[in-house]
């Protein structure tokens, strides 16, 4: 994936209930929502990844596009990143697979090129669904295949191994924090094994249960192969505000979109850029449980 803006893919934020910590249509999300505005919108981070898996019957479509600039005295570089995400439950809540697909197109010193990076298998496992006292928790497994071109610097050129660890809680009506860590392997990149970190969080703030406010912060401590064939780290860090706003349809369904404004706060980060988000949820079968409710 792009070393760029990180995007990786908020999450059910529901009021507790007794015995069961999670909802299971989007209508019962809306009447959550009704009393607790931080409910009403799911599963829609921008750059921290939430800790809440799709629920039975539910598949997520989700589109990222995000566009950063360095400058220079020369011509600045730019980068253009989009990756589409589809996140299907696994026989139930507790098992989430999931793939993005990235491109990129990159701007660096009066030349261009583009091309697709590599592409990440994911599985998440829901450890703890969030109650009144504990969080979220789902830690999740990703296999990176090398289907860029590393040589025109898409890509490294190794199946690569990575692992998050993320954690989400509703702390009030209004208010939810996530926070991520995370570690990358890459080997014999180069003949060199490569281990990257990267650590988030996030604060949202729900104005209403269809429009929320967000401030997330990301972090990245990348390894790589230098032109004289050394290991060397990168400490690319962001802050980005932002907003969302969702859509609820009459058939179940969801559509949240969403921008955001990331501003490098390290010597390695890009200067400033946007991001766009945009995302399609909905029912691809009804468990027996949601139809007995209708």
């Amino acid at each position: 994936m792009s070393r760029g803006l990180p995007l990786l893919v908020a999450f059910i934020a529901l009021r507790p209930l007794t015995g069961c910590a999670a909802v299971d249509s989007i209508s019962a999300l809306e009447k959550a929502a009704a009393t607790r505005p931080a409910a009403g919108i799911m599963d829609n981070s921008f750059l921290v990844e939430e800790a809440y898996n799709q629920e039975p019957g539910v598949v997520q479509h989700i589109l990222n596009v995000a566009h950063s600039v360095t400058r220079h005295r020369g011509p600045d570089d730019r980068e253009w990143d989009f990756a589409f995400t589809q996140e299907w439950p696994f026989l139930s809540q507790t098992h989430q697979l999931s793939f993005t697909l990235p491109y990129a197109l990159v701007e660096s010193g009066g030349r261009s090129q583009d091309g697709i990076n590599d592409i990440s298998l994911h599985y998440r496992y829901q450890v703890l669904l969030e109650t009144e006292r504990t969080p979220a928790f789902a830690p999740s497994f990703s296999l990176i295949l090398p289907t860029g071109n590393a040589a025109n610097g898409f890509g490294d050129d190794t199946v690569g191994y990575q692992i998050n660890l993320p954690l989400s809680k509703i702390v009030s009506d209004r208010w939810t924090l996530h926070a991520n860590a995370g570690v990358t392997y890459l080997p014999d990149v180069g003949g060199h094994d490569l281990v990257s970190y990267n650590l988030a969080a996030s604060a949202i703030y729900a104005v209403t249960p269809t429009f929320n406010l967000m401030l997330e912060a990301v972090s990245n401590f990348d390894d790589a192969v230098n032109d004289f064939d050394r290991t060397e780290r990168s400490v690319s860090a962001v802050i980005s505000p932002g907003a969302r706003y969702a859509f609820n349809h009459s058939n179940d369904a969801q559509t949240v979109i969403g921008i955001a404004v990331p501003i490098g706060i390290t010597s390695d980060a890009p200067d400033y850029g946007i991001f766009l988000y945009a995302s399609f949820e909905h029912f691809f079968f009804r468990p027996k449980s949601i139809v007995a409710e209708k």
